[in-house]
């Protein structure tokens, strides 16, 4: 029997999501359908509830996540290459809307909208979800920068597919596997806002490893070697994993204190975070920032840091 229940994209509510994330009250599978149809021939009926997927079916997930797209968010013709990650929707959301209160802070509590907020997205990938999400929610412009080619033409086409998000979404590829900001930020250039969902292991066998034990969960056997949600290497996998990712971030990150308000990054793993707080101290960091986020059981964070002094109360 397929596995409709427990993903990212489960159809229940979600407690824990930020109060203004569309999907915070799960998912009405009539309007997605209608929305996109081509969801219905995932669609089923789970045994105590109502409609939902198999979410061990990449193509059921990226079917949701097309519909989740249009209906929400007014996004046509997204896709993305076989393999490459499908990000859970409402995950994304939740960062981008807690992104929105941090810059609120300096903002007399209001979330900031309109194009002259700049986010610079680190790692946009296939998918450009998040600059996505962040310019329908509200109105940023973004630039996203990728090591990977494919991934960027993939980025490039839902754009083309959609009128008026080629301003305000730009794309810059990052030619020097080395290099974070160097190369892809221009002189002078500023931003309100970083992101980064950082590579989480350190090799691939760590990969493999970790999707053989999800699958056996499941119940599907050593068969299950393929991720649901996909991920090609650079996406999945980096020397010294996430801590080592992020550790390079920070370091990289000293060189634009003066041209970037917020710089944050997903943390997947809490054991991660003393050693990122040490290093940010280390560094001198001004304001250092852990921020919890939750998604029914699963529990996450961001890490956000500043080199810039505190703005003044109005």
């Amino acid at each position: 029997m397929p596995t409709p229940a427990g993903g990212p994209n489960s159809p229940s509510a979600k407690p824990g999501l930020h109060p203004r994330n569309r999907h915070a009250r799960g998912y009405d599978f009539a309007a997605l359908v209608q929305a996109s149809p081509d969801l219905g021939a995932f669609v089923l009926r789970v045994r105590h509830g109502g409609p939902s997927i198999d979410f061990t079916d990449p193509a059921a997930v990226v079917a949701l996540n097309r519909a989740l797209l249009a209906e929400a968010y007014g996004i046509r013709g997204w896709d993305i290459p076989p393999g490459y990650l499908c990000p859970p929707i409402p995950g994304r959301a939740d960062y981008v809307h807690h992104l929105a209160d941090l810059l609120a802070e300096s903002n007399s509590g209001a979330p900031p909208t309109g194009p002259t907020i700049r986010v610079l997205e680190i790692g946009v990938g296939a998918s450009a979800i998040y600059p996505l999400i962040g310019h329908r929610e509200y109105g940023w412009s973004f630039v996203g920068t990728d090591l990977d080619g494919v991934a960027l033409a993939s980025a490039a086409r839902i754009l083309a597919a959609n009128p008026g998000l080629g301003t305000a979404i730009k794309l810059r590829q990052q030619r020097d596997r080395k290099a974070i900001f160097a190369g892809v930020v221009q002189a002078g250039e500023r931003f309100d806002l970083t992101l980064c969902n950082p590579p989480f292991h350190g090799s691939m066998r760590e990969v493999r490893e970790a999707a053989q034990q999800k699958w056996r969960k499941l119940g599907r056997g050593a068969a299950g070697t393929a991720r649901n949600f996909g991920g090609q290497g650079a996406e999945l996998w980096c020397e010294g994993g996430e801590a080592g990712f992020i550790g390079r971030v920070i370091k990289e990150s000293v060189a634009l204190g003066e041209r970037v308000r917020w710089f944050t990054s997903l943390v997947s793993s809490s054991a991660s975070l003393p050693n990122l707080h040490r290093l940010l101290r280390q560094v001198e960091a001004r304001a250092i920032r852990t921020v919890p986020m939750a998604q029914g059981q699963k529990q996450s964070r961001f890490v956000a840091w500043s080199f810039q002094p505190a703005p003044e109360a109005p």
